[in-house]
Order: C-alpha cells, then sequence, then structure tokens
C-alpha cells in the first residue's frame, strides 16, 4: 500500500490495519498537541484505530508549536 505522509510516499507490506498504525511510528517522543488530517480532513484521536485506510490515501500529521 502507498501513503503520501506529510508529502512524503511511504509503501507498506503489509498494508497498516489503521490510521493509528501508519501514523505511530512518525510521531517523535511528544504524542500531546498532535492533529491528523487524512485526505484534508481532521480525524479525532479517538477514531485512529478504526479508521482504515486506502492505497494513495494523504495523511498530514500536524504538531501544535508555542509562539506568540
Amino acid at each position: 500500500m502507498k501513503l503520501i505522509i506529510n508529502q512524503q510516499q511511504k509503501v507498506f507490506d503489509p498494508a497498516p490495519p489503521s490510521l493509528a498504525a501508519a501514523v505511530t511510528p512518525e510521531l517523535t517522543q511528544r504524542s500531546k498537541g498532535i492533529a491528523v488530517a487524512l485526505n484534508n480532513r481532521v480525524v479525532p484521536r479517538e477514531k485512529w484505530l478504526e479508521t482504515t485506510l486506502q492505497d494513495g490515501d494523504t495523511i498530514l500529521i500536524i504538531s501544535a508549536t508555542q509562539g506568540g
């Protein structure tokens, strides 16, 4: 399965069973302040495990930062 994660193509074999399985390896030490969008729609964290993926899906992982 081919996915685009943060504008980089990734190939999974076998295909990840859920959105959570695809994004967890991509997360840094921080797990708070993270949002994930699947095909331009934000997916609430509680839905990551039940959200299935299709070949060619685009995933964007967004990390909140402080600023002023």
